[in-house]
């Protein structure tokens, strides 16, 4: 006899639930899904540590240039807000005066109106926005005194050029604000790159962290490679140069001529020399201090902010900023370096240093490092834009 019960469905059972096929195949795909998700942070490739090294320098680049850019509006902002208390003082001095002179008017006005003289129509001149419009009608002038007459013309005068003082500080207020907005933005681009660069860094391990120090190692005993070699090239031009000026000979006039100007030339370079001692001196002063974008010292140094100072120390005034101190004294060539030349670097001209002879300098790195001694090759010989002496 046929069985009556009903063949039982196929599928699975979940927690006591009989489910369908089809539902354990949904409840796969789901599964596999899920594990496709998990999977999906891996997509993108982590950077190598050569990749790191070259995006934080090139960040600690961008921020030295965007340094430079913050400086240079500071210090015009300085100017231009100096221009505007200026003009803002001349302005109250003038408005005093006027006032001086409406009184004057005024007492003038009090007397005609005491005598019945006019009063009407100088009454009208105190409350007109241009009183010239007035004292153009002819019967009002031949009524005025001598000394009512100057102090009309007084009046007149000094209320154009108070006038002509209003609006230059008025137009200087707003050159000031716009110098201010860009002073801002300057310095948020600066603390941008600067995050960048620390993020990047904080996210490296232990190892990678060695890895990267191991990478500036090699870079600075390349630099240092470098610096030796120049220092001997250096060396070995200077002692021709001394073989041939003891074989040479020198007669008569000739000979004296050439003495005294050689006197006068070594008496200037002499003056350069002890300039440039004096600058190197104060420089190695500052060795250890903290790299801080827009300082100028004591306690602290950018680039051009220190290059600044140490020739200042000298006696020597150098601007504040690199792309104006590259045009600050003589350009000479790598090979004719000396002490107290200033380095400049990058087709940006966004950094500079202190040459103190052998192919090293001191200047003041980067954010995060301090002033330092370093080889001119630390970024490699194409980084250099050029050498001046300053004078």
């Amino acid at each position: 006899m046929a069985s009556h019960r009903k063949a039982r469905p196929s599928g699975t059972r979940v927690a006591g639930i009989r489910t369908p096929a089809l539902a354990t195949a949904a409840l796969t795909s789901v599964a596999l899904l899920s594990q496709t998700a998990n999977a999906a942070p891996s997509a993108e490739p982590r950077p190598s540590i050569e990749e790191v090294s070259k995006k934080v320098d090139d960040l600690y680049h961008q921020a030295e240039t965007a340094t430079d850019k913050y400086n240079a509006t500071r210090e015009k902002t300085a100017q231009q807000r100096k221009r505007v208390d200026t003009l803002l003082d001349d302005v109250a001095r003038r408005t005093d005066k006027l006032n001086t002179a409406r009184e004057e008017l005024g007492s003038f006005a009090a007397a005609q109106y005491r005598t019945g003289a006019a009063a009407p129509d100088t009454a009208t001149l105190l409350l007109a926005d241009n009183p010239q419009d007035y004292f153009d009608q002819t019967q009002l002038m031949n009524r005025l005194t001598t000394r009512q007459k100057a102090a009309v013309d007084d009046y007149i005068t000094e209320q154009a050029a108070t006038t002509k003082k209003r609006t230059e500080a008025t137009e200087s207020l707003e050159t000031l604000t716009a110098s201010q907005k860009a002073l801002k933005t300057s310095k948020a681009a600066v603390q941008q790159k600067l995050t960048e660069a620390r993020d990047l860094l904080s996210k490296l391990n232990a190892e990678e962290k060695a890895r990267l120090a191991a990478i500036e190692k090699k870079k600075q005993e390349q630099a240092a490679a470098k610096a030796a070699e120049l220092a001997r090239q250096q060396a070995a031009a200077e002692k021709a140069a001394q073989q041939q000026s003891s074989s040479g000979t020198a007669s008569g006039s000739s000979g004296s001529s050439s003495g005294s100007t050689s006197g006068s030339t070594s008496g200037s370079t002499s003056t350069d020399s002890s300039k440039a001692a004096q600058a190197l001196t104060f420089a190695r002063a500052q060795i250890g201090k903290p790299y801080v974008w827009g300082a100028t010292g004591p306690d602290s140094y950018d680039c051009s902010g220190l290059t600044q100072a140490a020739w200042k120390a000298a006696g020597v005034s150098l601007p504040r900023v690199t792309y104006d101190q590259v045009n600050a004294g003589t350009t000479v060539s790598l090979a004719d370096a000396r002490p107290g030349d200033l380095v400049f670097f990058y087709d940006d001209i966004s950094h500079v240093g202190l040459y103190i002879g052998d192919g090293m300098m001191i200047h003041a790195p980067k954010p995060g490092a301090y002033v330092r001694e370093e080889s001119i090759y630390y970024d490699g010989t194409s980084a250099i834009h050029s050498v001046v002496r300053p004078g």
